[in-house]
């Protein structure tokens, strides 16, 4: 399938690693010219930089100011802006339970989640109106509608950005900019499986082994296996292009059929 993105350009967010890596490599691929955003960058996403097609932006989207710079710089090096995914998120497990979660801890789980992407849009979304045709593309979660006490918070900011999507899907959707959101469930990445990712902090704190951890993650689904970051990158970047040009407002969840109510 031609996905006509040939020539567009896109900023994405927490693009380093993981499923932001995945997006930007499958955004190359189809021609776009990426503004890759990330704290830090890497030895993969550095060799995307050095083929010519991706810019890479340093900053912290966690800051108020960050998103705003972001698109700044973006605007400065193409001038006009088509595609803007907001990948970026962090999740930290509270295996001690609600109550050991200080304000502190549920503003930065609010704020990485959930208020980056909404600083980010803001920043661009009047490029993006201008275009006329345009979309944005918010990674979400399960988390979303499936709520998880090891996870609140960032549970809690999921749902907000799932429901922001939608309400500013309704505004913006006649000025022809779509928003969309796509929720992953568990994803092959260092999020779950990395050093300090979920599946090693359980481990510690419940004297299971990460392996074990891992594998319960999965037993709820229908296939039985993470997600890879490459099929969340693949759908993202279908509904980033206009040949799906009349959907908007919707969630695709990408789960192995963890969520079974229809």
């Amino acid at each position: 399938m031609e996905l006509e993105l040939q020539g567009k350009v896109a900023v994405v967010t927490g693009a380093s690693k993981g499923i932001g890596l995945a997006v930007t490599r499958a955004l190359v691929r189809e021609g776009v010219k990426v503004v890759a955003a990330a704290r830090d960058t890497t030895l993969e996403l550095n060799e995307l930089v050095t083929q010519g097609q991706v810019l890479s932006v340093q900053l912290d989207l966690g800051t108020p100011d960050g998103p705003t710079r972001l698109v700044a710089q973006a605007l400065e090096a193409y001038g006009t802006l088509d595609i803007l995914i907001n990948n970026v998120g962090a999740v930290r497990p509270r295996t001690g339970g609600f109550l050991t979660l200080t304000d502190d801890e549920w503003l930065w789980g609010l704020n990485i989640n959930f208020l980056s992407a909404v600083r980010t849009t803001r920043a661009a979304l009047p490029a993006l109106i201008a275009q006329g045709t345009s979309t944005i593309v918010n990674t979400c979660s399960v988390n979303a509608i499936l709520p998880d006490p090891l996870v609140i918070e960032y549970s809690a900011a999921k749902a907000a950005l799932l429901n922001f999507s939608k309400a500013l899907s309704k505004e913006v959707g006649r000025l022809g900019v779509r928003v969309n959101t796509v929720s992953p469930g568990p994803v092959s990445t260092d999020l779950w499986l990395g050093q300090d990712g979920v599946a090693a902090t359980v481990s510690r704190a419940s004297g299971r082994t990460a392996e074990e951890v891992a594998r319960q993650a999965t037993s709820g689904t229908a296939t039985g296996r993470f997600t890879r970051p490459e099929e969340v990158a693949n759908l993202i970047v279908l509904l980033a292009s206009r040949v799906v040009g009349n959907v908007t407002g919707a969630d695709f969840m990408i789960d192995g059929g963890l969520v079974q109510t229809i």
